[in-house]
């Protein structure tokens, strides 16, 4: 059912996030203890900042109320998607082609459900890394989760 909500939240309010003049990368439901977080997570060119966090918020605090999309008492949080930040649409894998990436799936690929790569791009349904000198193909529907990975 999170996932569900999360889907249908993320479908209502993409549309104000981009008027706004941000990117929506994502919307989670979770429940964590007694409490359930909606959280949005936005992002533009110049990156995100608290005051930007703040006018999202309002505008979709105002249409979330109109809109009541969430049978139960939840709390709302609008936040950056950080450096490791999610690829999910088909444009985040051609914006970020070059980057390094941490792909984990479903099932080993190569042996491996853990892959970090380069991001060669997305070709018929299929991620593109190269790891180690070797190209990786990574079919999307494999994927649990890939995330801009950071070296520190």
């Amino acid at each position: 059912m999170s996932n569900n909500i999360a889907t249908s939240v993320f479908e209502l309010s993409a549309p104000l996030v981009d008027e706004l003049g941000y990117e929506l990368v994502d919307v989670e439901f979770v429940k964590e203890g007694d409490m359930h977080f909606l959280r949005f997570y936005i992002d533009k060119p110049s990156g995100i900042k608290h005051e930007d966090c703040e006018i999202v918020s309002r505008k979709l605090d105002v249409l979330l109320d109109e809109k009541d999309p969430i049978p139960q008492a939840y709390f709302m949080e609008v936040s950056s998607p950080g450096l490791e930040r999610p690829l999910k649409k088909t444009e985040d894998f051609i914006r970020f082609k070059g980057h390094l990436v941490k792909v984990t799936t479903f099932s080993p690929i190569n042996g491996k459900k853990k892959i970090i790569g380069s991001l060669l791009g997305l070709e018929n349904d299929l991620v593109l890394l190269e790891d180690k000198g070797k190209i990786v193909s990574i079919p999307i529907k494999q994927m649990a989760s890939c995330r801009l990975h950071v070296d520190f």
